[in-house]
């Protein structure tokens, strides 16, 4: 019998909580039909473009879990194939809690949070860290970036989903608000222009 990706975040206790709030036969519908999404489709991909902050959760060999945040410009998550994305793994705090969860422990998830369109994108997956590599650094390296990379962080895609907007609260970029007030502003300065114009005209045929 096929198991559904789906079974990667469905374990048989989630499946008999679902149950019993009501949402299981929903779900079972969507297993027959194989689950969550495997493979990196433009959806995804489009995702990927627009992502400028992401939490990659790891865990240790015993379980302990940890959530790490990374971001950069859009597009900072590259794809490497259809199966496979991948970013530069730049210099932090030098901790290096999810490179040694790695090391113990693949098994990772990847949070994407798009506010602006209140869109969010789960990844489920298994992570390595790479060391530096020459040509892997120069395709996942974002444009502009001075900083030396510590190596690369490649991503299995193993099955991802999206979920409802609900509940997430709308926020927007600081560059995006920077270049709208722009806009306006430039508007405003068209206009009272325009303005001025018209009355010297008009006050010229007087």
């Amino acid at each position: 019998m096929m198991i559904p990706s789906s079974d990667i975040a469905f374990s048989p206790t989630t499946k008999a909580i679902q149950a019993k709030h009501g949402s299981r036969d929903a779900y079972a519908r969507m297993e027959a039909r194989g689950g969550f999404r495997t493979e990196i489709d433009d959806r995804l991909a489009g995702a990927l473009t627009e992502a400028n902050s992401a939490y990659l959760v790891t865990a240790s060999a015993i379980g302990q879990p940890y959530a790490q945040h990374r971001g950069g410009p859009r597009g900072f998550i590259r794809i490497v194939d259809e199966h496979t994305i991948g970013f530069a793994d730049l210099p932090g705090n030098q901790q290096f809690i999810t490179t040694g969860n790695l090391a113990e422990n693949p098994h990772a998830f990847l949070f994407l949070m798009d506010y602006a369109h209140r869109r969010r994108v789960k990844a489920w997956g298994r992570a390595r860290v790479v060391e530096p590599d020459p040509g892997l650094v120069s395709r996942l390296m974002p444009d502009g970036e001075q900083a030396e990379p510590i190596g690369v962080i490649l991503f299995e895609v193993l099955a991802w989903d999206t979920n409802c907007p609900q509940h997430i609260p709308q926020k927007l970029d600081a560059d995006v608000v920077a270049a709208a007030l722009a806009e306006r502003d430039a508007e405003i300065v068209r206009l009272r222009t325009e303005l001025a114009a018209l009355r010297g005209a008009s006050g010229d045929a007087e």
